[in-house]
């Protein structure tokens, strides 16, 4: 029999472009254009509807807008009387637009904002929802539209250097072209007639003409053009549906793969354009949804980012007020439970954890909502910390998509319960769509039903819909893709419903879910640890910032009645969390998003600088030993005799000696002797506790290395395995002189590579084994990545890296795909490698980036190379990434375990600082392997103190904690504050307060005060 499906498909095809879609719309009208630009920055509504704002006449297809700017449309004219027969029946007026639209993905181009000359947002218009209602024949129309002139820096993925990324270089010519912008009366029969037709011939095209549901579709769909007149499309539509209606009643299957489709807009923070371009993308994104909600009373969504409803609040209050009443109905559905969707793998626990106490509170303040969903579908990997911080926060369920981009391996699973470093589990799904922009086409519900990996022990999938970044969310036409898939046979059954329907549903069907142990590391995406090192020092710098003026402020509130600064804590601590968005810290954003975070970075440091001092002063008249001067320790562990915590004299430290020795040079103590080669590197590390050789024979340690570095597709984000086939060594230095300072002896070594200069001084920490660089580099390489080499002398099979309240092991070996995928890693403060008996640190003051591997060695076995990753120079998006000044500080300690790694992360990063007295610690632990982690007043200011401390070894562990002020009552509380059941406390203030605390578990205490 011959075949002949692609010749009807074709004609169907055809008569849907070239017969149905003209056919929407049955008459179009003129409308009056006027037109204001913006001078520089966009301005409010009331700004742009005064008498400075000078509208003149614009004519379409005439040019309009420069890169980042704002063009003002005043649109007025009337609904046509003669429209008035047709829009009684079933057509509708509307204003269509078309900014100079391209074939970009929405959201990465021109975007428009429509508000009633009373200052109320309408609607907003992207690429695929370029309408505005107009209201009844005979009606005036009189709108003004917000045209935003974003570039589209993207260049169609092609990561060529570009200068859109910043206004600043982006030029002043306009980019786009005013197309179209009319009255349309649209067809509403018509309009059902293309939404039906193009979801049936979407699920013909999955099922396959030789299937016999296929073959009937596409029979059903030629019946349809056969039975219309392409000449009266209009008043043939009725009977074109009703050819369709025998194959739309046919019901699902009752094994059909379910589906709850989630109403959704992934809205980058920052990425492709700045913070302040987001603010305008959530509104218009959020009034689409508004006005999607008016028209269809089942339509859910859901949003995360507290943040991004902060900016409603603050920038579109009407709006938000808006927001707020479909919160109250359940349609508008907050989720993710914090600040904005974060990096994972670079914040710092306690950062993490004001992620969802910030975003938490905000929802609970504002909406008097708990969000139960942790709501992160494109981080680039998931610390193992995230399950115990997640669950303390109040949250039930884990949603994340990124996984499905890895390289190498395909994850198991679906749904599954991930577990976390302390063992705590919390339910998670990987929607099997592999996307979270679904427009719910019959292709992508296809794909989840044959990608879902739980098939036989359970059958429920979320798909979350909607165009993202700024393409203006959910569309009516994805909503009619979903009606029409609802029950209907050959596809997966589809229902609107929360992120809440669909977790409890999912977990209650699958209660025996298969274990994920452990952190979700994405197989992509590892240049994110390195990229832009300046806003990750800042990043780094303003968290210990952070801890420092918490601590110190709640020691001058507490002991000298100073005022605490929740105001000004609060709104840093905002900024921090913004700026861990994962396309600002990662690396991966425009210049100008880095241009704004290095300045509030700057700014940051100045304010707690001050913070800081002011506390201090406070302090220095509260304590004992009058006006002496000392030292202030912010950290957790003894630094020179002074208590954690607490502020009082120094103790003098172990000095180093140095001088030359050969043709090579000896940095020295009585704890440790480091000798280094007449290039500055290290060819010997002997601690006196051990006596042993922490250098590899025929190895170099402390030694720059520098790769090519040209990703094969994702410039900033990437670092790929192949670098490793192209590096050389700085065994040439510029300079090596061994000098005298009053801090002791340094080795100052300089190298010249190209442009750049990189300038190290090396020292030996007073009263430590430890051997500390400090490199100052004036970076001017591109597409080339500089790492700093420490080969260590030991058969590691694992390496442990700091995380979040805790470390995490992973293995060096690459016995499998997993193992060989995980050539770049991240850690925090410290990386630990070591055999039975011996091991060494390498830590940092702002490094994320590592490989660590398994050498062969001279002689026989293996040892083990710990490389930081310092410095990449990606071209796109910033083709000026990375370029400029930098500082690192590393360390490196040899015979070594856990406890000193731990240690000296906290050293490296807490410095001492000058003060006056001598002060109590607040708060003590008798276990220095329980870890405070942060000291401050009680978020709701009621002047409670909080402590949150940590199990930081791996162990389980006891510990005593001493009040140093009197406390009237002491119990455990979530990240929130809120009263939980004790599980770790026991004890109270009086007879004193003891902690049993499981391996890596966070414990939170509120202290009321007498």
């Amino acid at each position: 029999m011959h075949d002949d499906s692609a010749l009807v498909r074709a004609r169907i095809q055809r008569f849907l472009l070239e017969r149905i879609a003209p056919a929407v719309h049955l008459a179009t009208a003129p409308l009056e254009i006027a037109a204001w630009e913006v001078p520089d920055e966009p301005v409010p509504f009331a700004e742009a509807t005064a008498a400075g704002a000078s509208y003149a006449p614009f004519a379409l297809g005439t040019a309009w807008g420069r890169p980042w700017g704002t063009t003002w449309f005043h649109v007025t004219g009337d609904v046509p009387d003669e429209w008035a027969d047709a829009a009684a029946g079933r057509a509708v007026a509307e204003v269509v637009v078309d900014l100079g639209f391209s074939a970009s993905h929405p959201g990465f181009q021109a975007e428009g904002l429509v508000w009633s000359p009373d200052g109320v947002i309408v609607k907003a218009i992207e690429p695929r929802n370029d309408f505005v209602p107009a209201g009844a024949p005979g009606e005036r129309v009189d709108l003004y539209l917000e045209a935003a002139s974003n570039p589209s820096v993207e260049g169609g993925w092609l990561f060529q250097p570009t200068p859109l990324g910043d206004k600043l270089t982006a030029g002043d010519a306009p980019i786009y072209e005013l197309r179209r912008l009319e009255l349309a009366l649209r067809d509403t029969e018509v309009w059902q007639l293309q939404q039906e037709a193009t979801a049936l011939l979407g699920l013909a095209d999955v099922l396959g003409p030789r299937t016999t549901r296929g073959a009937e579709i596409l029979r059903a769909l030629e019946d349809l053009v056969d039975g219309m007149d392409p000449r009266d499309i209009p008043g043939t539509a009725a009977a074109g549906r009703a050819a369709l209606r025998p194959i739309l009643e046919k019901p699902a299957n009752a094994s059909a793969h379910r589906v709850t489709a989630v109403g959704h807009a992934h809205i980058d923070s920052a990425w492709l354009w700045p913070v302040r371009e987001t603010v305008r993308k959530v509104a218009r994104t959020f009034s689409n949804v508004l006005q999607l909600m008016d028209e269809d009373p089942e339509f859910v969504f859901a949003a995360s980012s507290a943040a991004q409803y902060q900016w409603m609040k603050d920038s579109y209050p009407e709006l938000f007020e808006r927001i707020r009443a479909r919160v109250d109905e359940g349609r508008f559905v907050p989720v993710g439970g914090m600040w904005v969707e974060s990096d994972t793998n670079l914040p710092g626990g306690e950062a993490l954890a004001r992620q969802f106490v910030a975003g938490t509170r905000f929802f609970q303040r504002e909406f008097g909502v708990d969000t139960e969903t942790v709501w992160l579908p494109d981080s680039f990997g998931y610390t193992g910390a995230l399950p115990q911080i997640a669950r303390a926060a109040g949250a039930q369920f884990f949603l994340t998509q990124k996984i499905s981009w890895n390289e190498t391996d395909v994850f198991p699973h679906h749904s599954f319960q991930w577990e976390g470093i302390d063992g705590t589990r919390i339910f998670t799904h990987f929607p099997p769509v592999n996307t979270y922009n679904s427009d719910l086409s019959a292709a992508e519900l296809a794909r989840s039903e044959a990608n879902y990996a739980e098939k036989g022990r359970a059958n429920a999938a979320l798909v979350p819909f909607g165009y993202g970044d700024g393409g203006g969310g959910p569309t009516r036409e994805m909503i009619a893709a979903g009606r029409v898939a609802a029950d209907l046979e050959g596809s997966p059954r589809v229902r609107f419903a929360t992120p809440g329907d669909f977790f409890r549903d999912a977990a209650a069907e699958y209660p025996d879910a298969p274990v994920w142990s452990g952190e979700l590391y994405l197989e992509f995406h590892r240049g994110t640890y390195t990229s832009q090192a300046r806003t990750k020092r800042g990043n780094r710098r303003s968290e210990h910032l952070l801890r420092e003026a918490e601590l110190w402020s709640a020691q001058a509130a507490v002991r000298a009645g100073a005022e605490y600064p929740y105001d000004e804590l609060e709104v840093i601590w905002q900024t921090v969390l913004l700026n861990q968005f994962h396309d600002i810290l990662p690396g991966s954003a425009i210049a100008w998003v880095y241009r704004v975070a290095e300045a509030e970075y700057a700014r940051i440091a100045a304010q707690l600088e001050a913070v800081i001092e002011r506390a201090l002063a406070a302090l220095a008249g509260a304590g004992d030993g009058g006006r002496r001067a000392a030292v202030a320790n912010a950290g957790p562990f003894a630094r020179d005799g002074v208590a954690p915590g607490a502020i009082g004299a120094a103790i003098e430290a172990d000095a180093a000696t140095a001088h030359p020795e050969g043709d090579g040079f000896v940095l020295e103590n009585s704890l440790a002797r480091f000798l280094f080669d007449a290039a500055g590197r290290l060819v010997s590390a002997v601690d006196a506790a051990s006596g042993r050789e922490a250098v590899p024979p025929g190895q170099r340690g402390a030694e720059l290395q520098l790769f090519r570095d040209t990703p094969t597709q994702w410039d900033a984000w990437d670092v790929d395995r192949h670098y490793r086939r192209d590096g050389v060594v700085l065994d040439a230095p510029a300079h090596v002189e061994l000098t005298a300072t009053d801090a002791g002896p340094e080795l100052r070594v300089s190298h010249r590579v190209g442009e750049s200069r990189i300038d190290e001084r090396i020292t030996v920490v007073p009263g430590t084994a430890t051997l500390q660089l400090a490199l100052d580099v004036d970076w001017h390489e591109r597409q080339r990545l500089l790492k700093l080499a420490f080969p260590v002398d030991v058969q590691a099979s694992q390496a442990q890296s700091e995380i979040q309240f805790g470390h995490i092991s992973r293995p060096l070996a690459e016995n499998t795909s997993w193992d060989f995928a995980r050539f770049e890693t991240s850690a925090h403060r410290w990386v630990h490698v070591g055999e039975a008996g011996y091991g060494a640190v390498v830590a940092n003051d702002a490094i994320y980036g590592h490989d660590i591997t398994r050498v062969p060695r001279e002689g026989g076995g293996v040892f083990t190379l710990v490389r930081q990753s310092l410095l990449r120079a990606p071209l796109f998006p910033d083709p000026e990434s990375d370029q400029g000044a930098h500082r690192f500080t590393a360390t490196f300690t040899p015979g070594a375990g856990i406890a000193e790694a731990i240690r000296e992360g906290y050293r490296v990063n807490l410095p001492t600082r000058p003060a006056v007295g001598e002060v109590a610690p607040l708060v003590a632990v008798n276990n220095p392997a329980v870890v405070i982690e942060a000291v401050k007043l009680a978020e709701d200011r009621s002047g409670d103190v909080i402590v949150r401390l940590y199990e930081s070894r791996g162990g389980r562990a006891a510990a005593a904690v001493e009040l140093g002020f009197a406390a009237a009552e002491v119990y455990e509380t979530d990240l929130l504050e809120q009263r939980v059941e004790a599980h770790a406390l026991s004890g109270d203030a009086g007879s004193g307060i003891r902690l049993t605390v499981r391996p890596f578990e966070i414990v939170t205490l509120r202290v009321r005060r007498e």
